[in-house]
């Protein structure tokens, strides 16, 4: 199974957040970054592992602290979900998804004006 039809676990995608963000790092660096009082390390690594065989992460194991690097994009990851919350959740409707999510959270000035640019070029194409 290739990874871009993986549906990463609200736990992976945590993960792939901290590796998104930080590049390359060890489970320890990472459990760090998710501050989870409630999981221990070995929770993080056993998780870790799970996502190196699904093939979401890459380890370098050649010296004796691995080193984590995410396989997977985080556009296409994030565009995969999307369009999976759009067809199962929001019965296809992409205009019902950006609707829940400006109602449910104030959008700033900032976002809602890329927003409407964003909008502007779709209408222009």
């Amino acid at each position: 199974m290739s990874n871009t039809t993986l549906k990463p676990t609200e736990g992976e995608m945590e993960i792939l957040q901290v590796l998104w963000e930080k590049g390359n790092c060890t489970v320890r660096e990472v459990h760090e970054a998710l501050d989870k009082k409630d999981s221990g390390y070995t929770t993080t690594l056993k998780l870790m592992q799970i996502m190196h065989e699904k093939g979401l992460v890459d380890r370098d194991t050649s010296s004796k602290t691995h080193i984590y690097k995410a396989l997977v994009n985080k556009e296409t990851t994030q565009q995969h979900l999307v369009k999976k919350m759009i067809d199962n959740v929001f019965n296809g409707s992409a205009a019902r998804l950006v609707m829940q999510a400006l109602g449910n959270k104030s959008a700033s000035k900032e976002e809602i004006d890329l927003i409407k640019e964003y909008l502007d070029k779709l209408e222009n194409k």
